[in-house]
């Protein structure tokens, strides 16, 4: 089949990518995939002996309208969204949990008074956000991973769990923030300490790293 003769096809398709959102991979591969259908049910029209244009119409009018295609692609991206969020939780989370006892190992005030009260609730506090955000990012997980889970009547559950998820990581970086700037009124060697700097650092980049995966499950999910 020659290029020229896939206007239809490309048409259809643009009209799908202008619809959809979601993990630019993801949404290639579809596309892709669909195209490849498209042509294929095109070529076949073409060999039982219609023309070119009536081969495309045929091919096209049987693929489905983009408002009909549009919801099932549309939760496979809102998936696969999910899917790349829960990883990148699961992933920082984990080097969170090893790594954050060494920021404060060995520093010159580990062994002078303890901070007030206030302190290590919030301490705490952003522990138990970062162990909700890996329950969550787990659950999330497993149901993206089930394969074109909101296609079987759990895109209300994927919905609620990716909402979750995204507000804890958001509360959690607003606890890491006041944290890390309590510590540096608490103790002026923070500011000049390796690991505390190096652990700054890393958690910045980790939660714009986030912050993108997230952005891309909110348009997907929306």
């Amino acid at each position: 089949m020659r290029c020229d003769d896939a206007t239809m096809v490309e048409e259809r398709l643009r009209e799908l990518d202008v619809c959809l959102r979601g993990p630019r991979r993801l949404k290639s591969d579809l596309l892709t995939e669909a195209r490849h259908g498209l042509l294929d049910a095109v070529d076949a029209y073409r060999e039982d002996g219609l023309p070119a244009a009536e081969a495309q119409r045929r091919a096209v009018a049987e693929f489905g309208s983009a408002a009909l295609l549009v919801p099932a692609y549309q939760a496979e991206l809102a998936a696969g969204a999910l899917r790349g969020l829960s990883l990148r939780v699961l992933g920082l989370a984990a080097v969170a949990f090893v790594a954050g006892d060494l920021t404060w190992r060995g520093a010159s005030w580990s062994d002078g008074p303890r901070p007030p009260a206030g302190y290590q609730f919030l301490s705490a506090s952003v522990n138990w956000i970062w162990t909700a955000a890996f329950v969550l990012a787990a659950v999330g997980l497993l149901l993206a991973g089930a394969g074109r889970w909101a296609l079987r009547g759990n895109g209300a559950v994927g919905r609620a769990v990716g909402a979750a998820l995204t507000g804890v990581l958001a509360l959690g970086v607003l606890a890491g923030a006041a944290l890390f700037a309590w510590s540096i009124g608490l103790w002026e060697g923070a500011l000049t300490w390796p690991p505390m700097l190096v652990g700054a650092v890393a958690a910045a980049a980790g939660y714009v790293w986030l912050g993108r995966a997230a952005r891309t499950w909110l348009l997907a999910a929306r």
